[in-house]
């Protein structure tokens, strides 16, 4: 779920950056920005992938705050959210230097009190969700309403205290190192950052490594030796433990860090960089979760074969559950399955409804005014869910 939010950013997330007392093993320091080239250095012989590329939500993951990239509504009448506290709201305004979340106490309506901040950066793609950060100065915070692709509404930001606006939440270096491609950090304290070097969305060098020297190489007179030098990571070509190491960076869960932020680099340990904890295969799905050791932990991960790009091509736009069934397929005949002997061929398309259903998050949580609503993502152990099971099956029957 590349595209995650930052929705539960400080929801047990640490203020500093790393695990106290613990010594950074691995890469002592993050690369130099001047080690990376940019997208656009890429796209110059890489078109076909770039042009998909900035479509998908790990491209969209991180934008400067405009009319283009924010998707809540400003409309009056759309843009005001009430908290469980009656006197206690969070207007959403368009001014003319930007767009503004202000809490505001009505108890006295003829004297509102508040506070008002301009959105800087939104986070996520809103395929599910977006939140949104200001700067105060060179300090990055998060701001208190998020805005909710599954009702299409505002709602409090996860773990902000119901009936209260809170504009205090630190966006720390972890924070960054999965909903951005670059940053240098000023710690202390540890939300503070140069800003202009703050580089937004997830661009092709997170998953290829640094690519300065590659560009350097191919725009040389003399064309490097494709099989002695080509000074850039192919994925495709790591091995089965490397793969998952990468997408584990930011799909293991909130954890710990080990050290700084942005030494891990394609090809690494991830261990080496970040604490990374057992999968409860009971737990329900988290935006947050290690849904690479939910994968890890389904019985299909034991053929060896599978990793995140089995299904997941990063380079194209998300395919819908319907399509991932043909996956499935590859390793899994039909009429092997359970329900082909009631249902036959109808069941084609249904086998990630059925092994891994949408189900409601115990810890993605919001509240619009007295409404609790659960954020409902995709488990990534891949299982039999009896549940899901009956009502996949209960569909096809009505249909």
């Amino acid at each position: 779920m590349a595209t995650a939010s930052i929705l539960v950013a400080g929801m047990g997330s640490p203020v500093s950056n790393a695990v106290p007392n613990a010594p950074a093993t691995g890469r002592p320091a993050p690369p130099p920005r001047s080690d990376y080239a940019g997208d656009e250095a890429c796209a110059e012989c890489h078109r076909t992938q770039a042009v998909s590329y900035v479509l998908t939500p790990h491209a969209r993951d991180s934008a400067p705050a405009d009319r283009a990239h924010i998707l809540g509504s400003f409309s009056p009448g759309h843009n005001v959210l009430h908290t469980s506290n009656p006197h206690i709201i969070v207007a959403m305004t368009e001014e003319k230097n930007g767009f503004y979340e202000s809490g505001m106490d009505i108890s006295d309506p003829n004297h509102p009190t508040g506070q008002a901040q301009r959105i800087d950066i939104a986070i996520g793609s809103g395929r599910h969700a977006q939140t949104y950060l200001y700067w105060d100065g060179d300090q990055l915070y998060e701001l208190p309403v998020s805005y909710w692709g599954w009702g299409r509404e505002w709602v409090l930001s996860p773990g902000f205290p119901s009936g209260q606006v809170r504009f205090d939440r630190p966006v720390v270096p972890r924070c960054l190192e999965c909903h951005g491609s670059y940053f240098t950090w000023l710690n202390p304290p540890a939300n503070r950052y140069v800003k202009d070097s703050v580089v937004l969305g997830i661009e092709c060098e997170r998953c290829h490594g640094p690519g300065a020297k590659h560009v350097a190489l191919e725009r040389s007179a003399k064309k490097p030796d494709p099989k002695t030098e080509l000074a850039i990571v192919n994925p495709a070509r790591l091995s089965h433990q490397q793969q998952l190491d990468l997408c584990s960076l930011c799909h293991a869960g909130a954890v710990q860090p080990i050290g700084d932020s942005l030494r891990f680099l394609p090809g690494d340990t991830i261990r080496d960089y970040l604490h990374i904890q057992p999968v409860d295969p009971a737990a329900p799905p988290d935006v947050h979760g290690n849904q690479v050791g939910a994968l890890e932990a389904s019985r299909c991960f034991g053929s060896g074969k599978i990793t995140c790009s089995t299904c997941h091509n990063v380079h194209r736009v998300q395919e819908n559950a319907e399509s991932f069934s043909a996956h499935c397929q590859t390793c899994h005949e039909l009429r092997a399955c359970g329900k082909y002997k009631t249902l036959g061929a109808a069941i084609r398309t249904r086998c990630i409804d059925c092994h891994m259903p949408l189900l409601d998050s115990a810890k993605i949580v919001t509240s619009t005014g007295e409404q609790k609503l659960h954020a409902l993502l995709r488990a990534h152990r891949i299982a039999i869910y009896k549940e899901a099971g009956a009502e996949v099956e209960q569909s096809l029957k009505a249909h």
